[in-house]
């Protein structure tokens, strides 16, 4: 049975999400906290396997509480906001810098539209988040020079003969992290676009954007239709809407069917880059439950492009870099800092057409 730990400053929501965890026989909850300063004590003194931690709260919000547990007693922590503001749509993404696994929508109530996808993916989140053993300190990963990684070796050479015109990144739980370090090991004058799927939930897209901006000298910004994709620039997709990428270098969103559940998928966008752009596209696929993207990685592997994944040590859920591998989709396995590298060997400066 998986402890969780339920930090919730109203007394309404908390109440709904006690009720919604002790209904599912997977999940004990041991504790519950109406503060960050709460959730630090309860946190040290019931050691639960999860936390569930609310974003805005009085006395200690959720970022800050985030970073005392992180240092005291490293847990997986699964952030919980109603993104109803910018400020605390942007404490949120802080809160996954300083350790937090993911970032969920919190529930609307029994009586809301979208109750029960919500009311599904947090406790599924809760479950695999409970099967991370080891909690990963980004920002201090980050921090280190590629070459300083205890144990890891540097990424290897690739002598590509070819210009890339265009990276594509698929990515999900964990996502935003290893993408924030990805695009802060890259020049500022890339000579490609880069096209982004985060599997996120509605609502934090805009914040996603503004906070991954924060970490790159690349201009980072939502994709819209029609739109001509540039190199240097970071294009995230809009939920809701499919993405793709034409062979004259426009950004296509459509109002297609989900695929693998997901919409925007990453298997959409790697198959599009593989009909269009094939041997002079990077295709990468990260951390994330699930299988998405793996089929369309494999796609753009055999119409000649380089494939990436991201490996087991770096990933928070090794679900769909491991789905990648299975189907033998990945040319290569790296960690985040090693990507960067990678793609910046690929398509720095000096390919522009």
């Amino acid at each position: 049975m998986i402890k969780v730990l339920v930090v919730e400053d109203s007394p309404v929501t908390r109440e709904y999400l006690v009720a919604l965890l002790e209904e599912d026989p997977r999940f004990q909850v041991v504790g519950t906290a109406r503060n960050g300063l709460e959730a630090v004590e309860q946190a040290e003194r019931l050691a639960p396997d999860v936390i569930l931690m609310d974003v805005h709260m009085p006395l200690m919000n959720g970022y800050e509480a985030t970073c005392r547990i992180m240092e005291l007693v490293p847990t997986p922590i699964v952030m919980v906001s109603a993104s109803i503001s910018h400020d605390e749509t942007a404490m949120a993404f802080e809160a996954l810098k300083a350790g937090a696994l993911t970032l969920l929508d919190k529930p609307g109530g029994p009586d809301h539209p979208d109750s029960a996808e919500t009311v599904r993916q947090i406790l599924e989140t809760v479950k695999l988040m409970a099967e991370v053993k080891v909690v990963r300190r980004w920002p201090q990963r980050s921090r280190r020079p590629l070459r300083q990684a205890q144990g890891r070796p540097e990424a290897p050479a690739v002598i590509s003969g070819r210009p890339i015109r265009l990276v594509a990144i698929g990515a999900s739980t964990g996502g935003p992290q290893a993408l924030a370090e990805i695009l802060r090991g890259l020049p500022a004058n890339l000579a490609a676009p880069i096209l982004i799927v985060q599997h996120i939930a509605p609502g934090f897209t805009v914040g996603l954007v503004e906070w991954l901006g924060q970490a790159t000298p690349l201009t980072v910004k939502l994709a819209e239709p029609d739109e001509l994709a540039r190199p240097g620039a970071v294009y995230v997709a809009p939920v809701g809407a499919q993405m793709g990428m034409a062979k004259d270098g426009r950004i296509s969103l459509q109002q297609a069917p989900p695929e693998e559940g997901f919409c925007p998928s990453a298997s959409y966008l790697l198959r599009s880059v593989a009909e269009g752009y094939g041997r002079s596209a990077i295709g990468v696929l990260l951390t994330g439950m699930g299988r998405d993207g793996a089929t369309g990685l494999k796609r753009l592997r055999e119409a000649g492009g380089i494939t990436i994944v991201q490996d087991e040590e770096s990933s928070v859920i090794f679900g769909m870099p491991a789905e990648a591998i299975r189907l033998r989709a990945a040319e290569h396995v790296l960690a985040p800092a090693q990507i960067a590298e990678m793609i910046g060997s690929l398509a720095g400066a000096g390919d522009r057409g």
